[in-house]
């Protein structure tokens, strides 16, 4: 403790910025059931004759297919899987048919099929084991390509299907673990990519015709490297990398003389760039302080395109039509799922095309997402993003919860989480922290954790839980921990390595025995493997020490708080057993621990009814341990 003691008092605090302003009247409270009635939507396509645009809802309890006019905003609901989730592709070029996506009960083994005329269903990849995924249009818009691991289980080769024949024919065999990046529009050059490290990679441009394989990556400047895309007349390639910076920037790449340009570059990542259909704009966006922020520039003049702005607005994804008049946008709010709009070009109108918020929640009641910022143990800065119940006050404080996102390098951003608006609307805090090891604030923040995971980025939640402290409308005696997959780890790692800083733990869907799972991860992960032992740890190496070490499983019995623990029975990345043997272990220990099993669910949810159960029992849990005094 006086190490630490000695540390706060070297650091500079981190005022708030979120001081109490008076008592403010608690908001309407909503139920599971009203927070989940919100619709989850996905994908965006334009059809043929841009008249609808083809997206995947969850309107139904699961995931289908549907369209909605852009016109008027009508919807039709296009299949009615009840057992399946089914996500939007795109629709096949010229035709009414469309293509999608579905897996088995969460395994994460995806078909690609194809949903005709006449509303009957065929799958493209039947392969019982084969893993496949869209990877685009031929330039006549006459085949798809596809990537697929039917032929070895660890690596996706590229196959090409004409349309109404689909037939496979294969393309290029990965025989060496790259991971295709982009086509050219002649096909003959692929963009390949070699993953080395999770934060550094090489790319290559394999010449099909003469088999040759050139390096588009400079050695002496490592990092990651990013295919964007060809041009169409086959003089360009572009690509984003953060190579001797520490923003990823976008660069274009002349195919005749090698001569390399910097298009695009800010103090914040690009996460992707692409062109339009005839190459009239460029899409740019960047990770800008957890949210994307987009960039349209007209190629003729090179400036940026004027368009409205949305406000809170992450901007998830976008599409220009073929035609280039109009662009999708699908944008998420801290206060409202995402939505689907449409910007004509021509117009200069943006149109909202669907309500993803329950109508029956007002969002005046649910609160705006804000950055802020501290200082962990070491004085290094950390981001957060921050949602304070709008009732707090000093003289009426709330419980809080530390949220830990996925990973290990993922990142917390401003959207919309029902989860959390959820349990903010019934009186938490939630401090959802970027550790360090997250991405979006720089390759040297990002490397931070490697080798290190479980230990300084665990502290930098610990000392979340201080700047929570802080805060005079907080009740110093009522601060979990919460988080899934790499979240679920750190929220066990603080429960077993910390025993006395958090009152409750709720695991979703966590690792808890690291030696295992780094054993155990699925055979299309191959081409990782070594990238993730690099920064992890090698478990048939003496790393399984430190592993083991780490592993909150086999240090079970220093756990005293209780703990909830979720779990999908078809979960390939964390398996079921990781957290049978956790639970049993905090059984034993006559720790206080909740589990629940769904059967029907992988590495995360797709069915409506399995959220509403298990958020629900998460509030319920969170009330009996947490706020309870």
């Amino acid at each position: 403790m006086n190490k630490y003691l000695s540390l706060i008092v070297l650091c500079v605090l981190v005022i708030s910025c979120t001081k109490d302003k008076g008592s403010m009247p608690e908001p309407k409270r909503y139920s599971i059931e009203q927070f989940y009635k919100n619709k989850q939507i996905g994908g965006g396509a334009f059809s043929p004759d841009e008249t609808t645009l083809l997206f995947h809802s969850n309107e139904s309890g699961i995931y289908n297919l549907y369209e909605v006019n852009i016109d008027d905003g009508s919807q039709r609901q296009l299949t009615h899987s009840t057992g399946e989730s089914y996500f939007a592709v795109d629709y096949v070029p010229g035709t009414n048919q469309i293509l999608y996506s579905a897996d088995q009960g969460g395994n994460e083994i995806n078909h690609l099929y194809l949903l005709k005329e006449d509303g009957s269903s065929q799958d493209l990849t039947p392969g019982q084991q084969e893993k496949a995924s869209f990877f685009g249009w031929s330039l006549d818009k006459q085949a798809l390509f596809y990537l697929s691991n039917k032929r070895n289980p660890s690596f996706f080769d590229l196959y090409k299907m004409r349309i109404n024949e689909w037939k496979p024919e294969l393309i290029y065999a990965n025989d060496q673990g790259f991971n295709v990046g982009a086509v050219s529009w002649d096909e003959n050059r692929l963009a390949l990519v070699k993953t080395v490290t999770t934060s550094e990679n090489r790319l290559f441009l394999y010449d099909r015709s003469t088999e040759e394989m050139d390096e588009i990556s400079i050695p002496e400047m490592p990092g990651s490297y990013r295919p964007a895309g060809f041009s169409k007349d086959g003089q360009s390639f572009f690509y984003i990398t953060d190579a001797e910076r520490e923003f990823a920037y976008l660069v274009k790449y002349d195919l005749q003389s090698g001569q390399r340009t910097t298009l695009y570059q800010t103090d914040w990542d690009v996460m992707y760039s692409y062109d339009s259909e005839n190459e009239k704009y460029r899409v740019i966006a960047v990770n800008e302080d957890g949210k994307n922020v987009l960039t349209i520039i007209d190629n003729i003049s090179g400036e940026p395109v004027d368009f409205p702005e949305i406000s809170d607005g992450d901007v998830i994804a976008v599409a220009i039509s073929k035609s280039e008049t109009m662009m999708r946008l699908s944008v998420g709010t801290s206060k409202a799922p995402v939505n689907l709009y449409v910007y004509n070009f021509d117009t200069r109108q943006l149109k909202k095309l669907t309500q993803t918020l329950n109508p029956e929640i007002n969002p005046d009641d649910l609160v705006a997402a804000e950055v802020v910022r501290y200082q962990s143990f070491d004085c290094l800065e950390i981001p957060a993003i921050y949602y304070k119940p709008l009732a707090a006050s000093a003289k009426n404080k709330m419980p809080a919860l530390v949220w830990v996102h996925g990973g290990p390098g993922g990142q917390s951003r401003t959207g919309y989480s029902a989860l959390i608006q959820f349990l903010v609307n019934h009186g938490y805090a939630v401090l959802a922290v970027n550790n360090r090891g997250s991405s979006g604030y720089g390759k040297t923040f990002y490397k931070m954790d490697d080798r290190n995971h479980g230990d300084k980025d665990l502290l930098d939640c610990i000392w979340g839980k201080k700047w929570l402290l802080e805060q005079d409308y907080i009740n110093p005696d009522q601060i979990g921990i919460i988080g899934g997959s790499y979240g679920g780890f750190m929220t066990m790692a603080a429960m077993t390595f910390h025993p006395d800083k958090f009152k409750v733990g709720v695991n979703i869907f966590g690792v808890t025995n690291w030696v295992r799972t780094l054993r155990a991860i699925p055979p299309w992960w191959e081409s990782m493997r070594q990238a993730l032992y690099t920064e992890l740890g090698d478990p048939t190496t003496a790393d399984s020490v430190r592993l083991y070490n780490i592993s909150p499983l086999f240090h079970a019995h220093q756990v005293k708080n209780p703990v909830m623990v979720l779990q999908g029975a078809n979960d390939p990345r964390v398996l079921q057993v990781e957290s049978d043997e956790i639970v049993a272990a905090l059984k034993q220990n006559n720790v206080p621990v909740e589990y629940i099993i769904f059967p029907d669910e992988g590495h995360g949810f797709r069915k409506r009814e399995n959220e509403i159960r298990g958020y629900g029992e998460i509030l319920r849990f969170l009330d009996e341990y947490l706020k309870s005094d």
